[in-house]
């Protein structure tokens, strides 16, 4: 499965198919790995002479060290290979437990002729003691019980870290699971919308067909334009303000050519946060919402006011109108329409956890306001005229 980069910029794919820095593609290069082990090994030898040092046989102390893990070090790697190509599954862990346990045996003979070569290198041993009468004498086999004692710790940290990388590698998945699911949720939503817009303005279109055939050609090139916006859009969750204001303005067109004089509009949006993500397509369902139920029932008309301000490090988003306000008993949860409804579940499934505020509330001066408050991000257009 390809890597994919979530709306806010994590990338949500396994270990693997993520971007790796340069020390990440050292770590996982195998003389990289090399170095990392060497660098181990002595680390960890040195540590464990350092009880002796200051005395007379320091010197000989942290060359036997470090030559025991300098060889584990080396057989390390040959323990893994072989641990790899073991089957697991069934009744195969018998198996894998009979092939350790002879792998053991022959490993700890292994360590411990190289351990005996690299002491007699050093100095720290006779030549002699690499005699296969001293190998094998009853003097070092307490010390072979020892080494092949080690054999199986070096296993266990093996077995430890591949049950992480398991571990690891099914939370990934899961989070992936998670993210398509939610990212199919909110295309589902979004894709709601199209229709349900698409609807509402082809029925505003029709109304003006015979009556006046000039302004309804307008509204078919502004609904032209909404169209072609919304599908560029339609892979997007979030866009830049500016866009979705965009958006807006052809839909307004289209309204203002119905009601005429009795639709008047303020936009009153500051220029810091034109460039901030918000979700695609969700202005709009709220100021139609606030013309259809709000001012197209006064017979007078009235002011729709599309508000956008930066408060701290969220951004506020107030539509409002001074139409006929919400009826007696109105409530968010039990009387939200299609579109606000939409709207609403999209803007908490972008911004989950509480992060977002939708509130719907009647005016103190009459009218309907709805606020949506949100955290205040600049996309990569806005971040560019910011640092300007």
């Amino acid at each position: 499965m390809a890597s994919a980069r979530s709306q806010s910029g994590e990338w949500i794919g396994s270990q693997e198919e993520r971007p790796a820095s340069a020390l990440g593609r050292f770590a996982r290069s195998w003389w990289g790995l090399a170095i990392i082990g060497a660098l181990v090994c002595t680390a960890a030898g040195t540590l464990f002479a350092l009880p002796e040092f200051g005395t007379t046989h320091w010197h000989d102390e942290i060359r036997i060290y470090l030559a025991q893990f300098w060889i584990w070090g080396a057989l390390t790697p040959a323990i893994v290979w072989l641990d790899r190509r073991l089957p697991y599954a069934g009744d195969a862990l018998g198996r894998r437990l009979t092939a350790h346990i002879l792998a053991s045996i022959v490993f700890t003979e292994i360590y411990f002729y190289l351990f005996t070569t690299m002491r007699a290198l050093m100095g720290v041993a006779p030549w002699s003691s690499l005699r296969i009468s001293q190998l094998f004498s009853p003097a070092v086999i307490g010390w072979q019980i020892w080494c092949w004692l080690i054999y199986w710790v070096i296993l266990g940290g093996i077995q430890a870290y591949q049950y992480y990388q398991r571990y690891m590698n099914s939370e990934l998945r899961l989070e992936r699971v998670e993210h398509s699911y939610s990212e199919a949720r909110l295309n589902a939503l979004r894709m709601q919308l199209d229709p349900h817009f698409l609807f509402n303005a082809l029925n505003t279109i029709s109304s003006h067909v015979e009556r006046d055939p000039k302004l309804t050609r307008r509204m078919i090139e502004h609904l032209g334009d909404l169209l072609r916006m919304s599908l560029e859009s339609k892979d997007r969750q979030e866009v830049p303000l500016a866009e979705e204001l965009a958006f807006l303005e052809h839909y307004l067109e289209i309204q203002k050519i119905r009601f005429g004089d009795q639709l008047k509009v303020v936009m009153d949006v500051a220029p810091e946060v034109k460039y901030a993500a918000v979700p695609s397509m969700f202005i709009q369902p709220l100021v139609e919402n606030a013309i259809r139920h709000g001012i197209s029932r006064r017979a007078s008309g009235g002011t729709l006011i599309v508000r956008a301000k930066p408060l701290g490090d969220r951004l506020e988003i107030r539509v409002m109108d001074d139409g006929v306000g919400l009826p007696l008993g109105w409530t968010l949860e039990g009387s939200e329409g299609l579109g606000l409804s939409i709207t609403r579940q999209r803007i908490a499934g972008i911004h989950p956890n509480g992060t977002s505020r939708f509130v719907v509330r009647n005016r103190a001066e009459g009218g309907t306001e709805v606020e949506v408050s949100l955290p205040l991000r600049l996309g990569d257009e806005g971040n560019e005229r910011a640092y300007a």
